[in-house]
């Protein structure tokens, strides 16, 4: 399993919750970080996607904390639940204007928007934020589990600045 940096907040861990209250803890985390107060990102302003509700919690979150390709059926993953305090650090942390020895960050297209994509620097953890007019809405945010997985990553990240800088 991927280490924490440091600079990150811990692990919020099911052990340590009854399965009842875990879900509402984490979502207390993403609330502080997202509703209450908004991250920095660059110069753009945050928001977040709020429909479709579920259990009167934003689309956001529930992207955040899940995984599947049909949103109607998208199902919790703990990996990503556990981390659910790292996004707005990373976030904020993310500055295009100058390098950072801890996110690597590229630009991709995908149906037809460009994102953000904010990864740890061993490529173990991956945030998405997407670009709209004049704001951004965090998108998605997991581990990586797989080493293959971050090679991959690591080579659009590298592929993307090659491209940039040519």
């Amino acid at each position: 399993m991927v280490d924490n940096p440091g600079w990150l907040p811990p692990l919020i861990l099911l052990q340590d919750y009854s399965a009842n209250e875990y879900l509402e803890v984490v979502y207390k985390v993403f609330e502080k970080d997202f509703e209450y107060s908004k991250p920095k990102f660059g110069n753009y302003v945050v928001k977040l996607k709020r429909h479709p509700l579920c259990d009167n919690k934003s689309a956001t979150f529930w992207h955040m904390i899940s995984e599947g390709e049909v949103e109607s059926e998208r199902i919790p993953d703990i990996r990503r639940c556990e981390r659910i305090g790292w996004i707005k650090p990373i976030m904020e942390k993310f500055d295009p204007a100058q390098s950072s020895n801890d996110i690597a960050w590229w630009i991709e297209k995908k149906k037809g928007e460009e994102r953000f994509h904010l990864a740890l620097m061993d490529f173990s953890y991956l945030v998405v934020v997407a670009i709209r007019k004049d704001f951004v809405l965090p998108w998605t945010a997991f581990l990586v589990e797989y080493e293959h997985q971050r090679r991959k990553l690591k080579k659009r990240y590298e592929n993307y600045w090659r491209v940039k800088k040519s």
